[in-house]
């Protein structure tokens, strides 16, 4: 379970990474609304990326199969998983967002049974009861009652979809591609749902253009680098279960950045939530 030493910096400064943007994408709200803000960010990190597959001589999407892969997996990861999570910071806390978006793992064991009929061990389901128990106790408070809540979950069931996708098409291809250009579409469909449910008023400023910079660069291109050279420099699922302290980080932004208490239902939540996904990831 534990990391070569020389990877545990990475795996830290990945996950603070990740963790990072709940807060500071709840900074740029000031300057622009929720679904446009993720737009713009993904826009950017998508455009950045796909100008670097030429210098990473990554082979370009060809064929229509490939397109539409990459418009399903923008769909459901970039916009779906993204979009809500924004949506979601207008209502409930970075960390409340962040812990619930990470119910994920749960999620995919779930469906890959229902779908694949794939069988997971009883560890595995004691971890999918415990994580559901904890997202109960999460869930048990008047803030965490409000919609922003049911959106993020929404969003976490859009990732675990987007993940089994993934999964499914792998081998067809390249992980590089897939990410940089659905990144791009992603970002591109944000943008037409902020334009048509939020009004178009954007404050540009040099802080709007930090924040971009920080939810563009460091939050999506540099988080995702490091994240696929984890993955493919060591066992994806050890890799994997590490994702537990990105809520953890994003918890500890929002208290340093927003001021956002952590309530103790949330703390003992998170911990059974967090647990669980131990659980169900520790192979």
């Amino acid at each position: 379970m534990r990391p070569q030493g020389w990877k545990i910096p990475l795996v830290l400064l990945t996950t603070l990474l990740m963790g990072s943007t709940f807060a500071v994408g709840k900074l740029g709200f000031v300057y622009a609304p929720p679904l446009i803000l993720a737009g713009l960010r993904f826009v950017l990190a998508g455009g950045i990326m796909i100008l670097s597959l030429g210098i990473m001589h990554r082979p370009k999407p060809q064929g229509l199969s490939s397109w539409l892969k990459i418009a399903l997996v923008g769909l459901f990861l970039t916009a779906g998983t993204t979009g809500p999570s924004f949506l979601s910071l207008r209502t409930i806390s970075a960390g409340e967002s962040a812990l619930l978006l990470f119910t994920n793992p749960l999620l995919v064991v779930m469906l890959s049974r229902l779908l694949y009929g794939t069988r997971y061990r009883i560890r595995q389901w004691v971890g999918v009861t415990a994580g559901l128990a904890g997202v109960g106790i999460t869930l048990a408070s008047p803030l965490s009652f409000k919609s922003g809540a049911l959106i993020v979950l929404a969003g976490s069931a859009c990732w675990a979809i987007s993940t089994l996708l993934i999964a499914h098409w792998r081998t067809s291809m390249d992980v590089w591609t897939l990410t940089a250009y659905q990144m791009f579409w992603g970002g591109i469909v944000l943008l037409g749902w902020g334009t048509f449910s939020e009004p178009l008023t954007i404050a540009w400023s040099e802080n709007l253009f930090m924040i971009l910079i920080w939810l563009a660069v460091m939050g999506s291109v540099v988080q995702f680098t490091i994240w696929f050279y984890l993955l493919s420099h060591g066992d994806a699922g050890k890799t994997s279960a590490f994702l537990f302290l990105a809520p953890l980080f994003s918890a500890l932004f929002g208290w340093l950045l927003l001021a956002q208490p952590i309530g103790l239902n949330v703390a003992l939540g998170g911990l059974l939530i967090l647990g669980s996904i131990v659980l169900v990831q520790w192979p």
